[in-house]
């Protein structure tokens, strides 16, 4: 059932909004300062994004602060974006969660379908088990979810934790919860 968002150009379309609209709070916010923001993108190369969507996915979202003296860079949080990873965050989240549901078949196919390697899908795995799971984000967080999360399975477990009905919404649940990982250095990454 969701190895279909791996080529869904709409949710793809959908996080690339959300993020459009991150970056336009967070534009009209301003700086801690008091001063103006201006665009100060920057070139992403993402793995794992449909080719019509490359052009629209090779820039991330941030702001730099107009006043002299101060000039702090601020960039918003992303649902496209798991920090500095690579690959985008729903190929990080799916495939990591495909290992504890889909046969092995399965999963090869679909690693292949992107190009991640074996080696990179274990260091995802181990980064949700060990590293997510012992962070203080998910200490704290995981208390305002409805039911409790088997950690052995994240992240399989947390998306089924989520309640709309279609996979692509629970995808951007998920990724809607993890939205403090997405710009923060809490969690060391591999």
């Amino acid at each position: 059932m969701y190895q279909t968002i791996l080529s869904d150009t709409n949710l793809y379309r959908t996080l690339l909004k959300l993020d459009e609209d991150l970056a336009a709070e967070t534009r009209q916010r301003g700086c801690a300062c008091g001063g103006k923001l201006h665009s100060a993108q920057y070139a992403r190369k993402p793995r794992g994004v449909p080719e019509e969507l490359e052009e629209a996915y090779c820039r991330r979202q941030s702001f730099c602060c107009a006043e002299e003296g101060c000039r702090k860079r601020t960039t918003p949080a992303s649902f496209r974006f798991l920090a500095r990873r690579v690959y985008v965050s729903v190929v990080v989240v799916l495939l990591t969660a495909l290992r504890h549901g889909a046969t092995p078949e399965r999963v090869g196919k679909l690693r292949q379908m992107v190009g991640v390697s074996v080696r990179t899908l274990e260091r995802w795995r181990r980064w949700w088990l060990e590293q997510f799971a012992r962070s203080s984000f998910w200490k704290g967080a995981r208390g305002r979810l409805r039911a409790p999360v088997e950690e052995g399975r994240l992240p399989l477990s947390l998306l089924e934790c989520f309640e709309n009905p279609s996979p692509e919404e629970r995808m951007t649940d998920l990724l809607r919860f993890i939205l403090p990982l997405t710009t923060s250095s809490t969690i060391q990454e591999n």
